[in-house]
């Protein structure tokens, strides 16, 4: 299993996750840094990693950044920054994934990572760029499906809720009072942790969703069934 980021080195997550994977399952998980808008750059590291078994078996493609602007405030630069790594970067990922699936004639599965945000417009978090952005990669999502699940490719979206994360927690430095606002909003009354959707990834990528595709899993505590 690989790891492609942008980070010159990987986090202290993944080393944790590295040594569990290797300790507890036999497994290896390496780390590749990698530009997702540079669609070259994103080809040939898929290329790379596929020659090594001749197949390519699945993608999670999670990749975001945010700009807290309202729109008459949205720099051009912003705008072109947000759309060239939310959606850029997630198109160029699946399409360089399922083109090593299709060399080598085999089946796969994608999983775009979008948000809940691509559904509704956030109390608390003024960020209209960022929310069309991941309102795009769920369109993605559904036209990838529709275009490859004949070769036996599928291709699903994961909406995750508000996750406590780095992006999360600049959101809060510039506005503190979201947080409560997030957790007022939510049926559970807290905001998820990354490890909440593991369990949403493997199934996706296995085949306990074998006849699942063009779907968009809206995991958010409840956030949007008010």
């Amino acid at each position: 299993m690989y790891c492609l980021d942008r980070l010159d080195s990987p986090h202290p997550d993944f080393l944790l996750a590295k040594q569990r994977a290797h300790d507890d399952y036999g497994s290896s998980l390496e780390y590749i840094r990698i530009d997702v808008r540079n669609n070259t750059e994103v080809n040939n590291a898929f290329a790379a990693i596929a020659a090594q078994g001749e197949r390519l078996d699945g993608l999670i493609a999670a990749a975001g950044i945010n700009y807290l602007q309202s729109a008459l405030e949205h720099s051009q630069q912003a705008l072109d920054d947000v759309m060239s790594i939310n959606y850029n970067g997630v198109f160029n990922s699946a399409t360089a994934a399922a083109r090593q699936m299709f060399k080598y004639q085999q089946q796969g599965s994608i999983l775009l990572v979008a948000s809940m945000s691509g559904l509704i417009a956030n109390k608390g978090m003024t960020s209209p760029v960022y929310n069309s952005s991941k309102a795009a990669v769920i369109q993605l999502g559904r036209s990838l499906a529709m275009e490859w699940g004949r070769h036996g490719i599928r291709v699903n979206s994961l909406c995750p809720g508000h996750i406590i994360t780095p992006m999360v927690d600049e959101v809060f430095k510039q506005n503190p009072a979201a947080r409560a606002t997030w957790e007022a909003e939510n049926m559970l009354g807290r905001l998820a942790l990354p490890e909440e959707f593991r369990g949403t990834a493997l199934f996706c990528l296995s085949d306990a969703s074998s006849f699942m595709t063009g779907s968009t899993l809206l995991i958010d505590g409840g956030h949007t069934a008010w």
